[in-house]
């Protein structure tokens, strides 16, 4: 595909798992030009999250990069930042091993995966605190779960807070029918930005861990999202944290795919594997996915 002129308009699907899988990304490699409400615009246009890539004002970073959904703009969003630099590099405007972008949310560091064409993007460690009583009991009742089942929840956070609750199964997952019209005043009230309900699902063939996952945002425009890698990174931080999946080594890090959009019929799949430091301490994560080029409706 050709390299777009300044202020142009293109799309990706990002963390794609079959046919018509993923998120679209519509984004603007050159948005030098443009003001924020003229951003804010294409994402209400649009319908998605959408990326806007700007000249770095910081010293160490490569690009900046802004994020708006139909409602407002975002601190930082994990598969627009992935399928944005893959499409840099597709047009030979990221040439390096790696890069740095400026977020709102702070500085994230990328690496070219040559072997599989993927981009990875960290993430820090995981910030991660349990709901009280009162609020399980009110995001159960939004969520529409089940009497009698009271499930572990917990608000987790490496940009963006989300409320991570546990189910029994991929079957109780795929049954939920929230109140989306509770939804915003819901995640306000204990301080989240979206409900991330999850189950642990069988694992790969390759004996890594996949987990099962739906993302309600707070207040986005819409009421689900197909995939969310930052929201995948505090679920895996979470995990990683309490022992509930391994991770590996710095040699052999553990691939732990979070599988995403099954609901809503656009299969996803975001992988993420622990981040060390020089050290061998882990100091976050990596998330990556498959990116192809995608068409808007």
């Amino acid at each position: 595909m050709t390299p777009p002129v300044a202020g142009e308009l293109r799309t990706v699907d990002v963390f794609v798992k079959g046919a018509a899988g993923g998120n679209p990304v519509p984004f603007v490699s050159d948005a030098s030009a443009l003001p924020w409400q003229d951003m804010q615009s294409i994402a209400k246009t649009t319908g998605h999250e959408s990326a806007f890539v700007l000249p770095a004002s910081a010293s160490d970073a490569d690009w900046r990069f802004r994020f708006f959904v139909p409602h407002h703009e975002m601190e930082m969003c994990g598969h627009a930042t992935v399928g944005t630099l893959w499409a840099l590099r597709q047009w030979g405007q990221w040439r390096t091993r790696a890069a740095r972008i400026e977020t709102l949310s702070g500085l994230v560091d990328a690496e070219w995966d040559a072997v599989a064409s993927r981009v990875w993007i960290s993430q820090p460690n995981v910030q991660a605190k349990a709901l009280t009583p009162d609020a399980c009991r009110r995001v159960g009742a939004v969520l529409g779960l089940p009497a009698g089942l009271a499930p572990v929840m917990t608000n987790a956070s490496t940009s963006r807070v989300k409320t991570l609750v546990q189910l029994p199964d991929v079957a109780s997952l795929n049954a939920l029918q929230p109140d989306f019209a509770a939804m915003e005043a819901l995640c306000a009230s204990v301080g989240s930005t979206g409900l991330y309900p999850y189950a642990v699902a069988d694992k790969a063939a390759t004996g890594e861990p996949v987990v099962a996952a739906r993302q309600f945002p707070k207040s986005s425009g819409y009421p689900e999202d197909a995939a969310t890698g930052i929201a995948a990174a505090a679920l895996w931080g979470h995990l990683a944290a309490t022992g509930a999946i391994a991770t590996g080594s710095q040699v052999a890090p553990i691939v732990c795919t979070v599988r995403q959009g099954d609901a809503m019929g656009r299969p996803s799949a975001i992988e993420v594997r622990a981040r060390f430091g020089d050290d061998g301490v882990i100091v976050g994560c990596w998330l990556s996915g498959q990116v192809v080029w995608g068409e808007l409706p």
